[in-house]
Order: C-alpha cells, then sequence, then structure tokens
C-alpha cells in the first residue's frame, strides 16, 4: 500500500465533504418525514379525536368497560399512551442491540417506518365508538416510530464531530419543524373548510391522520436513499449471536458507565414532562379551557414556526455557552409554563397563543441539545443500544408523566391540577443534570468532550 499523493487527496477532500453534506440532508430529511407523527397524530388530532370516539362509546355510568376495568373517557387516550411506552421498554433496547449487532441501520429504519406509516393511515377508520382499534393502532404506530427513532439518532455520531453536534442535531429539529408545520398548515385549512367540502370535522380529522401516515412514508423513501450503513464498530457485537444476548451484555456493561447512566435518568425525568406536555396539550385545551379544534390547531401550527428559530437560536446558544446551560435555562422556562398553564382562564385564546408561544421556543433546543448532549456519553459501536434506552422516555414516548397526569384527573376531576402535577419531572430532572459533571462523563465513555459543554 502507499500513501495517496497531496493532489490525490486534495481531490478526496471534497468529494468526502459532498457525500458527507449529502448525507446530512438525508438524515434531516427524516426528521421532516416523521415529525408529522408527533405534530398531527399524538399532539393535535388523535388525543381530543381518541376522547371523542370513546365518549361516544360509553355505558349508562359513563365509564369504558376495559379488561373488567371501568375507565372515564377522559383519560383514555392517556392510559393508552402509556401502554404503549410500556411495550417500547421491551421493544427498543432490543431494536438498538440488533442495529449494532447487524449493521443493518437502513433496513431497520425503513421496515420501523413502513409499520408505523401503515398503523397511522389506518386511523382513517377508527369511528363510531371504535376506541379499541384506534388503541391498538396507535399503540402499533408509537412503538414502530419509538424503534424507527432509535436507529435515526445512532447517525449522530457517524455525521458529525463531537464540537458539530449541537448543531446538526439542532437543523435536524428544524428540519421537523418545517415539515411538521406544512403539513399541520393543510391540515388545518382542511379542518376549517369541513363545511365547504361536504365532511363533519370527525372526518377531516380521520383524513388528517391518514395523511400524516403517508406523509412519514413517503418521504422516509428519500431518507433512506441518502443514508448509508457503517462497517459494524465493536467486533464483540457480531459474535454475541442474537439481539437478546447483545442487549444483555450491554447492560451488563452499562454499569461500568455510571455517570450515563446518570444522564439517563435525568433526561428520564424531565423528558417525561416534556411529551406529556406536548401529547395532552391538546386534551387540556380542549376539555379543560373550552377551545375549538380550529384555534388548537392553529395554536400548534404557531409553535412549529417559532420553534425552527427555538431549536436553531439554542442551537447556536450552545456553541457559546455549552448545551447543558441552555438545557438547566430551558427547564426552567418549562416549569414557567405549567405554572401559567394553570391559571390560563377559560377560553381565553390570546393568553394560550402566548404561552404556546414560549413552548415553541424551548420545545426544540431542549430536545435537539439534549440528544447531541447523550451522543458524547455513548461507548463507541454502541450507538443504537444506548439510544434505544434513551428513547424510551423521548418525544412522544414518555409513560410516568402521562400516567401522572391520568391518575390526578381521574382522583380530582380537574385537568388544572393534572397539568400542574407536571411540574416535579421538570424540577426533578434540573436537578439531576444541574449535578451531573459532564466533562467527566464524556472522558469516562472513552470520549472527547467538545470545546463547550
Amino acid at each position: 500500500m502507499t500513501a495517496p499523493s497531496a493532489a490525490g487527496a486534495a481531490a478526496d477532500e471534497p468529494t468526502a465533504e459532498r457525500a458527507l453534506r449529502r448525507e446530512r440532508f438525508g438524515w434531516y430529511s427524516y426528521d421532516w418525514a416523521m415529525s408529522v407523527f408527533n405534530t398531527s397524530v399524538t399532539t393535535v388530532f388523535l388525543g381530543p379525536y381518541l376522547t371523542s370516539v370513546a365518549e361516544d362509546a360509553v355505558g349508562e355510568d359513563g365509564r369504558l368497560p376495559v379488561l373488567g376495568l371501568d375507565i372515564p373517557p377522559g383519560s383514555w387516550f392517556s392510559y393508552v399512551l402509556s401502554v404503549s411506552v410500556v411495550l417500547q421498554v421491551l421493544v427498543l433496547p432490543l431494536t438498538g442491540a440488533v442495529a449494532d449487532r447487524t449493521g443493518r441501520k437502513r433496513q431497520l429504519l425503513g421496515g420501523f417506518a413502513a409499520l408505523g406509516a401503515l398503523a397511522t393511515t389506518g386511523l382513517f377508520f377508527v369511528a363510531d365508538g371504535r376506541y379499541l382499534l384506534g388503541a391498538l393502532l396507535f399503540v402499533v404506530a408509537n412503538i414502530s416510530f419509538g424503534a424507527a427513532t432509535v436507529v435515526y439518532y445512532s447517525w449522530l455520531p457517524d455525521l458529525a464531530g463531537p464540537d458539530e453536534r449541537d448543531a446538526v442535531s439542532s437543523k435536524g429539529w428544524a428540519f421537523g419543524y418545517v415539515g411538521g408545520a406544512l403539513l399541520l398548515a393543510v391540515h388545518l385549512g382542511l379542518v376549517l373548510g369541513a363545511d365547504s367540502l361536504g365532511l363533519t370535522t370527525g372526518e377531516a380529522v380521520r383524513i388528517c391522520l391518514a395523511s400524516a401516515g403517508l406523509w412519514w412514508g413517503a418521504f422516509t423513501v428519500f431518507t433512506l436513499s441518502r443514508l448509508r450503513d457503517r462497517p459494524v464498530r465493536d467486533p464483540d457485537a457480531v459474535r454475541t449471536g442474537t439481539g437478546f444476548r447483545q442487549l444483555a451484555t450491554t447492560l451488563r456493561e452499562m454499569r461500568a458507565f455510571p455517570l450515563t447512566l446518570w444522564f439517563l435518568g435525568a433526561y428520564l425525568l424531565f423528558n417525561d414532562g416534556v411529551q406529556t406536555v406536548i401529547s395532552l396539550s391538546a386534551t387540556y385545551a380542549t376539555e379543560e379551557l373550552g377551545l375549538e379544534q380550529d384555534v388548537l390547531t392553529g395554536a400548534i401550527l404557531m409553535v412549529q414556526v417559532v420553534a425552527i428559530a427555538g431549536a436553531l437560536g439554542l442551537g447556536r446558544l450552545a456553541g457559546v455557552y455549552g448545551a447543558k446551560r441552555v438545557v438547566l435555562g430551558a427547564l426552567v422556562a418549562w416549569i414557567g409554563v405549567l405554572l401559567a398553564a394553570f391559571f390560563l382562564q377559560e377560553g381565553a385564546v390570546a393568553q394560550f397563543y402566548a404561552l404556546a408561544a414560549v413552548i415553541g421556543l424551548v420545545q426544540g433546543g431542549t430536545q435537539a441539545l439534549s440528544r447531541s448532549l447523550f451522543s458524547q456519553l455513548i461507548p463507541a459501536g454502541k450507538e443504537a443500544e444506548y439510544y434505544g434506552f434513551y428513547e424510551i422516555s423521548d418525544r412522544g414516548t414518555s409513560w410516568l408523566g402521562p400516567l401522572a397526569f391520568g391518575l390526578t384527573y381521574q382522583l380530582t376531576g380537574s385537568y388544572r391540577l393534572a397539568i400542574v402535577s407536571l411540574v416535579v419531572f421538570f424540577v426533578a430532572g434540573f436537578v439531576a443534570l444541574a449535578l451531573l459533571p459532564m466533562r467527566r462523563a464524556v472522558v469516562a465513555a472513552g470520549n472527547t468532550p467538545p470545546e463547550k459543554l
């Protein structure tokens, strides 16, 4: 073997740079593809719609008979969300183990995205009291969403060095907000113009849910055309045989990285709060504040637009002050959001929009910077497996928060007390993250710390 000439190396460098930019664009595009599931399905339409379907199916006592239990329809969606995440606890880490062992990330991403897109499209058929069908399809879609996201996140260390990850991660989130905002704008027009199109509001919502599934599936095809698999970097992963064995090995090895586990614990706490606010804000707005679907959809659309600037802006702040400090500041803002939500007046559209704007500013940055922070704490070759544990409490997949929200409502009958009960997740997560020595945690994982952390 001979070293390449200086001229040849110079010629190869722009080619490699173009290939990296092309692959990064493909990576960004999956955020564009999948974000509509969070935005249009989980955040805006499915919660209120599935609640209304459940209300149509209640018995004489006003409760849903499920597995011998009597459940109030107002708690149905939060419980369904919690069930989907309990199942993800089993599926997501195993998905990561298979991805790291085989190196076939493109196939796994495509398979899970296709299954999730099909289940989401099938929500079109949820009507006439079929609340169980809606629950089943959403559970399948949400598990598939989480599994695909595990694989998607694991590309970040391959696409960006330690000092670039905050910016690359934030740009991916911004792409997601653009895609979510565009389709949500179409959905808003469809819901507002339902009467002129000869549709009921329920029919318009069902079309919105189905089109989100079609969008997710179609743009995933573009993503798969740009991303490429890498050779397995951990030779021990190949020799472990099955995904179950690889997962068991990783679980044993994780004890050697207590600071990485510390971050996961902090993230589990505060992200449960973030995800519950995102997932159940529509239910809170319609059931407690008495806001109409068009007001809610308009507010969520505004959040998507504001969040584009928020994600990019907080990403730049991270380059100056460090990602950890910026995330801590965002958590303080989240606490203020919940306290303000408790005092919102019924039917106060302007107040609701103002609060939504604050959420938009901090939402994307909180999640994008948490994703890039965690990438610094993963041992090389274990990216998908560790992101499997991370994704258990990532976008739209929290379970402690929805469970706390649902139980608080069931015990008190108050959505206001249910929403303010989530403050504990942000406070506990803030304290845990503030006490974590990030630079020491990065070094302990065998990685090089970025200049700003």
